[in-house]
């Protein structure tokens, strides 16, 4: 087995390295709860995520990660470079693009906004069927990064060139899986929220909610959809790629699509048996990496018992 070094890249304007596995905090408002690691979010002002600051928050995709060993052979030698959706993937070959479809998709999905280490940043989210009728599936990294959970966390439904068509959603708990807590293992990145109501109401009554599939197969027609904000998007726009989904030969567990999103998509949904006319499907992992030296291509987390326990969590 040879010792390959995952980086990854968020675009916050500095680089941080960090060296070695066991990032997990000793959070005082964090706890376990039913195979989930559970935050109790900070909330952000009232008014906080104007307009402006939306626009210009940067996506989450220049900062590096743990190293970690891979089995099998490393195609660039013993340092290979990792990035969630960070804009090293340039191609779309089924369908792909801008959204124009419509359906539900349009407002379960939105942009995510939060602050790390003083900064503001972006990813993307959905808002899925649930109990509580308030979760909303996102990346790990999306919540929680280089030990430290994110602060102002909000979720905007159906965002559109610095407008809340359907609000601003606050989270009042941010969730993530244990492996991704302990050592921000990729093969589980996947985050969740919790958010309040919004002018009496809860979210998935206002915008809807999409269904989730656990320990789906693999090489399943699949569809991604986030709001890519690293050149050459912008973040104002909603953009889908589809086509046969693979699994990834390097981290193994992980489903692979060739796509072009860049950095800002991450955590954006992947929809096994999705129905472009009603925009609906079932979500079976999110938008979180990409490898430099396979351009054209980016790779989401198998959604399996664990992020069903995260998920059950979550909605309870």
């Amino acid at each position: 087995m040879r010792k390959a070094r995952l980086i990854l890249l968020a675009g916050l304007g500095t680089a941080l390295a960090v060296t070695g596995p066991g990032m997990s905090s000793a959070d005082p408002g964090t706890t376990a709860v039913n195979g989930a690691v559970v935050h109790t979010a900070d909330a952000p002002e009232p008014g906080y995520w104007t307009a402006e600051r939306m626009r210009e928050a940067t996506p989450l995709d220049l900062l590096e990660a743990t190293p970690a060993d891979l089995s099998g052979e490393v195609p660039t030698g013993d340092e290979l470079t990792v990035s969630p959706t960070d804009g090293h993937v340039s191609a779309v070959p089924e369908g792909g693009g801008p959204w124009t479809g419509g359906g539900d998709v349009v407002t379960t999905a939105g942009r995510v906004f939060f602050t790390m280490d003083g900064r503001n940043a972006s990813c993307s989210g959905n808002a899925v069927t649930s109990t509580n009728k308030s979760t909303v599936i996102t990346a790990g990294h999306c919540v929680k990064y280089q030990g430290t959970w994110h602060t102002n966390w909000t979720f905007v439904p159906g965002y559109h060139d610095g407008q809340s068509p359907w609000g601003q959603w606050t989270a009042t708990e941010t969730l993530t899986t244990p492996q991704w807590e302990a050592s921000e293992d990729m093969n589980f990145d996947v985050g969740a929220a919790v958010v309040a109501p919004l002018n009496g109401k809860l979210l998935t009554d206002l915008v809807g909610g999409q269904g989730l599939k656990f320990n789906g197969a693999y090489n399943q027609v699949m569809y991604s959809f986030g709001f890519p904000a690293a050149d050459p998007y912008d973040g104002s726009k909603f953009i889908y790629c589809s086509g046969t989904a693979f699994k990834d030969f390097l981290l193994t567990q992980d489903h692979g699509l060739s796509c072009d999103m860049t950095g800002g998509s991450s955590g954006g949904p992947w929809f096994y048996e999705f129905n472009e006319s009603t925009g609906t499907g079932l979500q079976g992992s999110v938008n979180s990496f990409g490898y430099v030296f396979l351009p054209g291509t980016m790779f989401g987390p198998h959604f399996g018992t664990d992020a069903q326990n995260l998920y059950n969590t979550a909605q309870s």
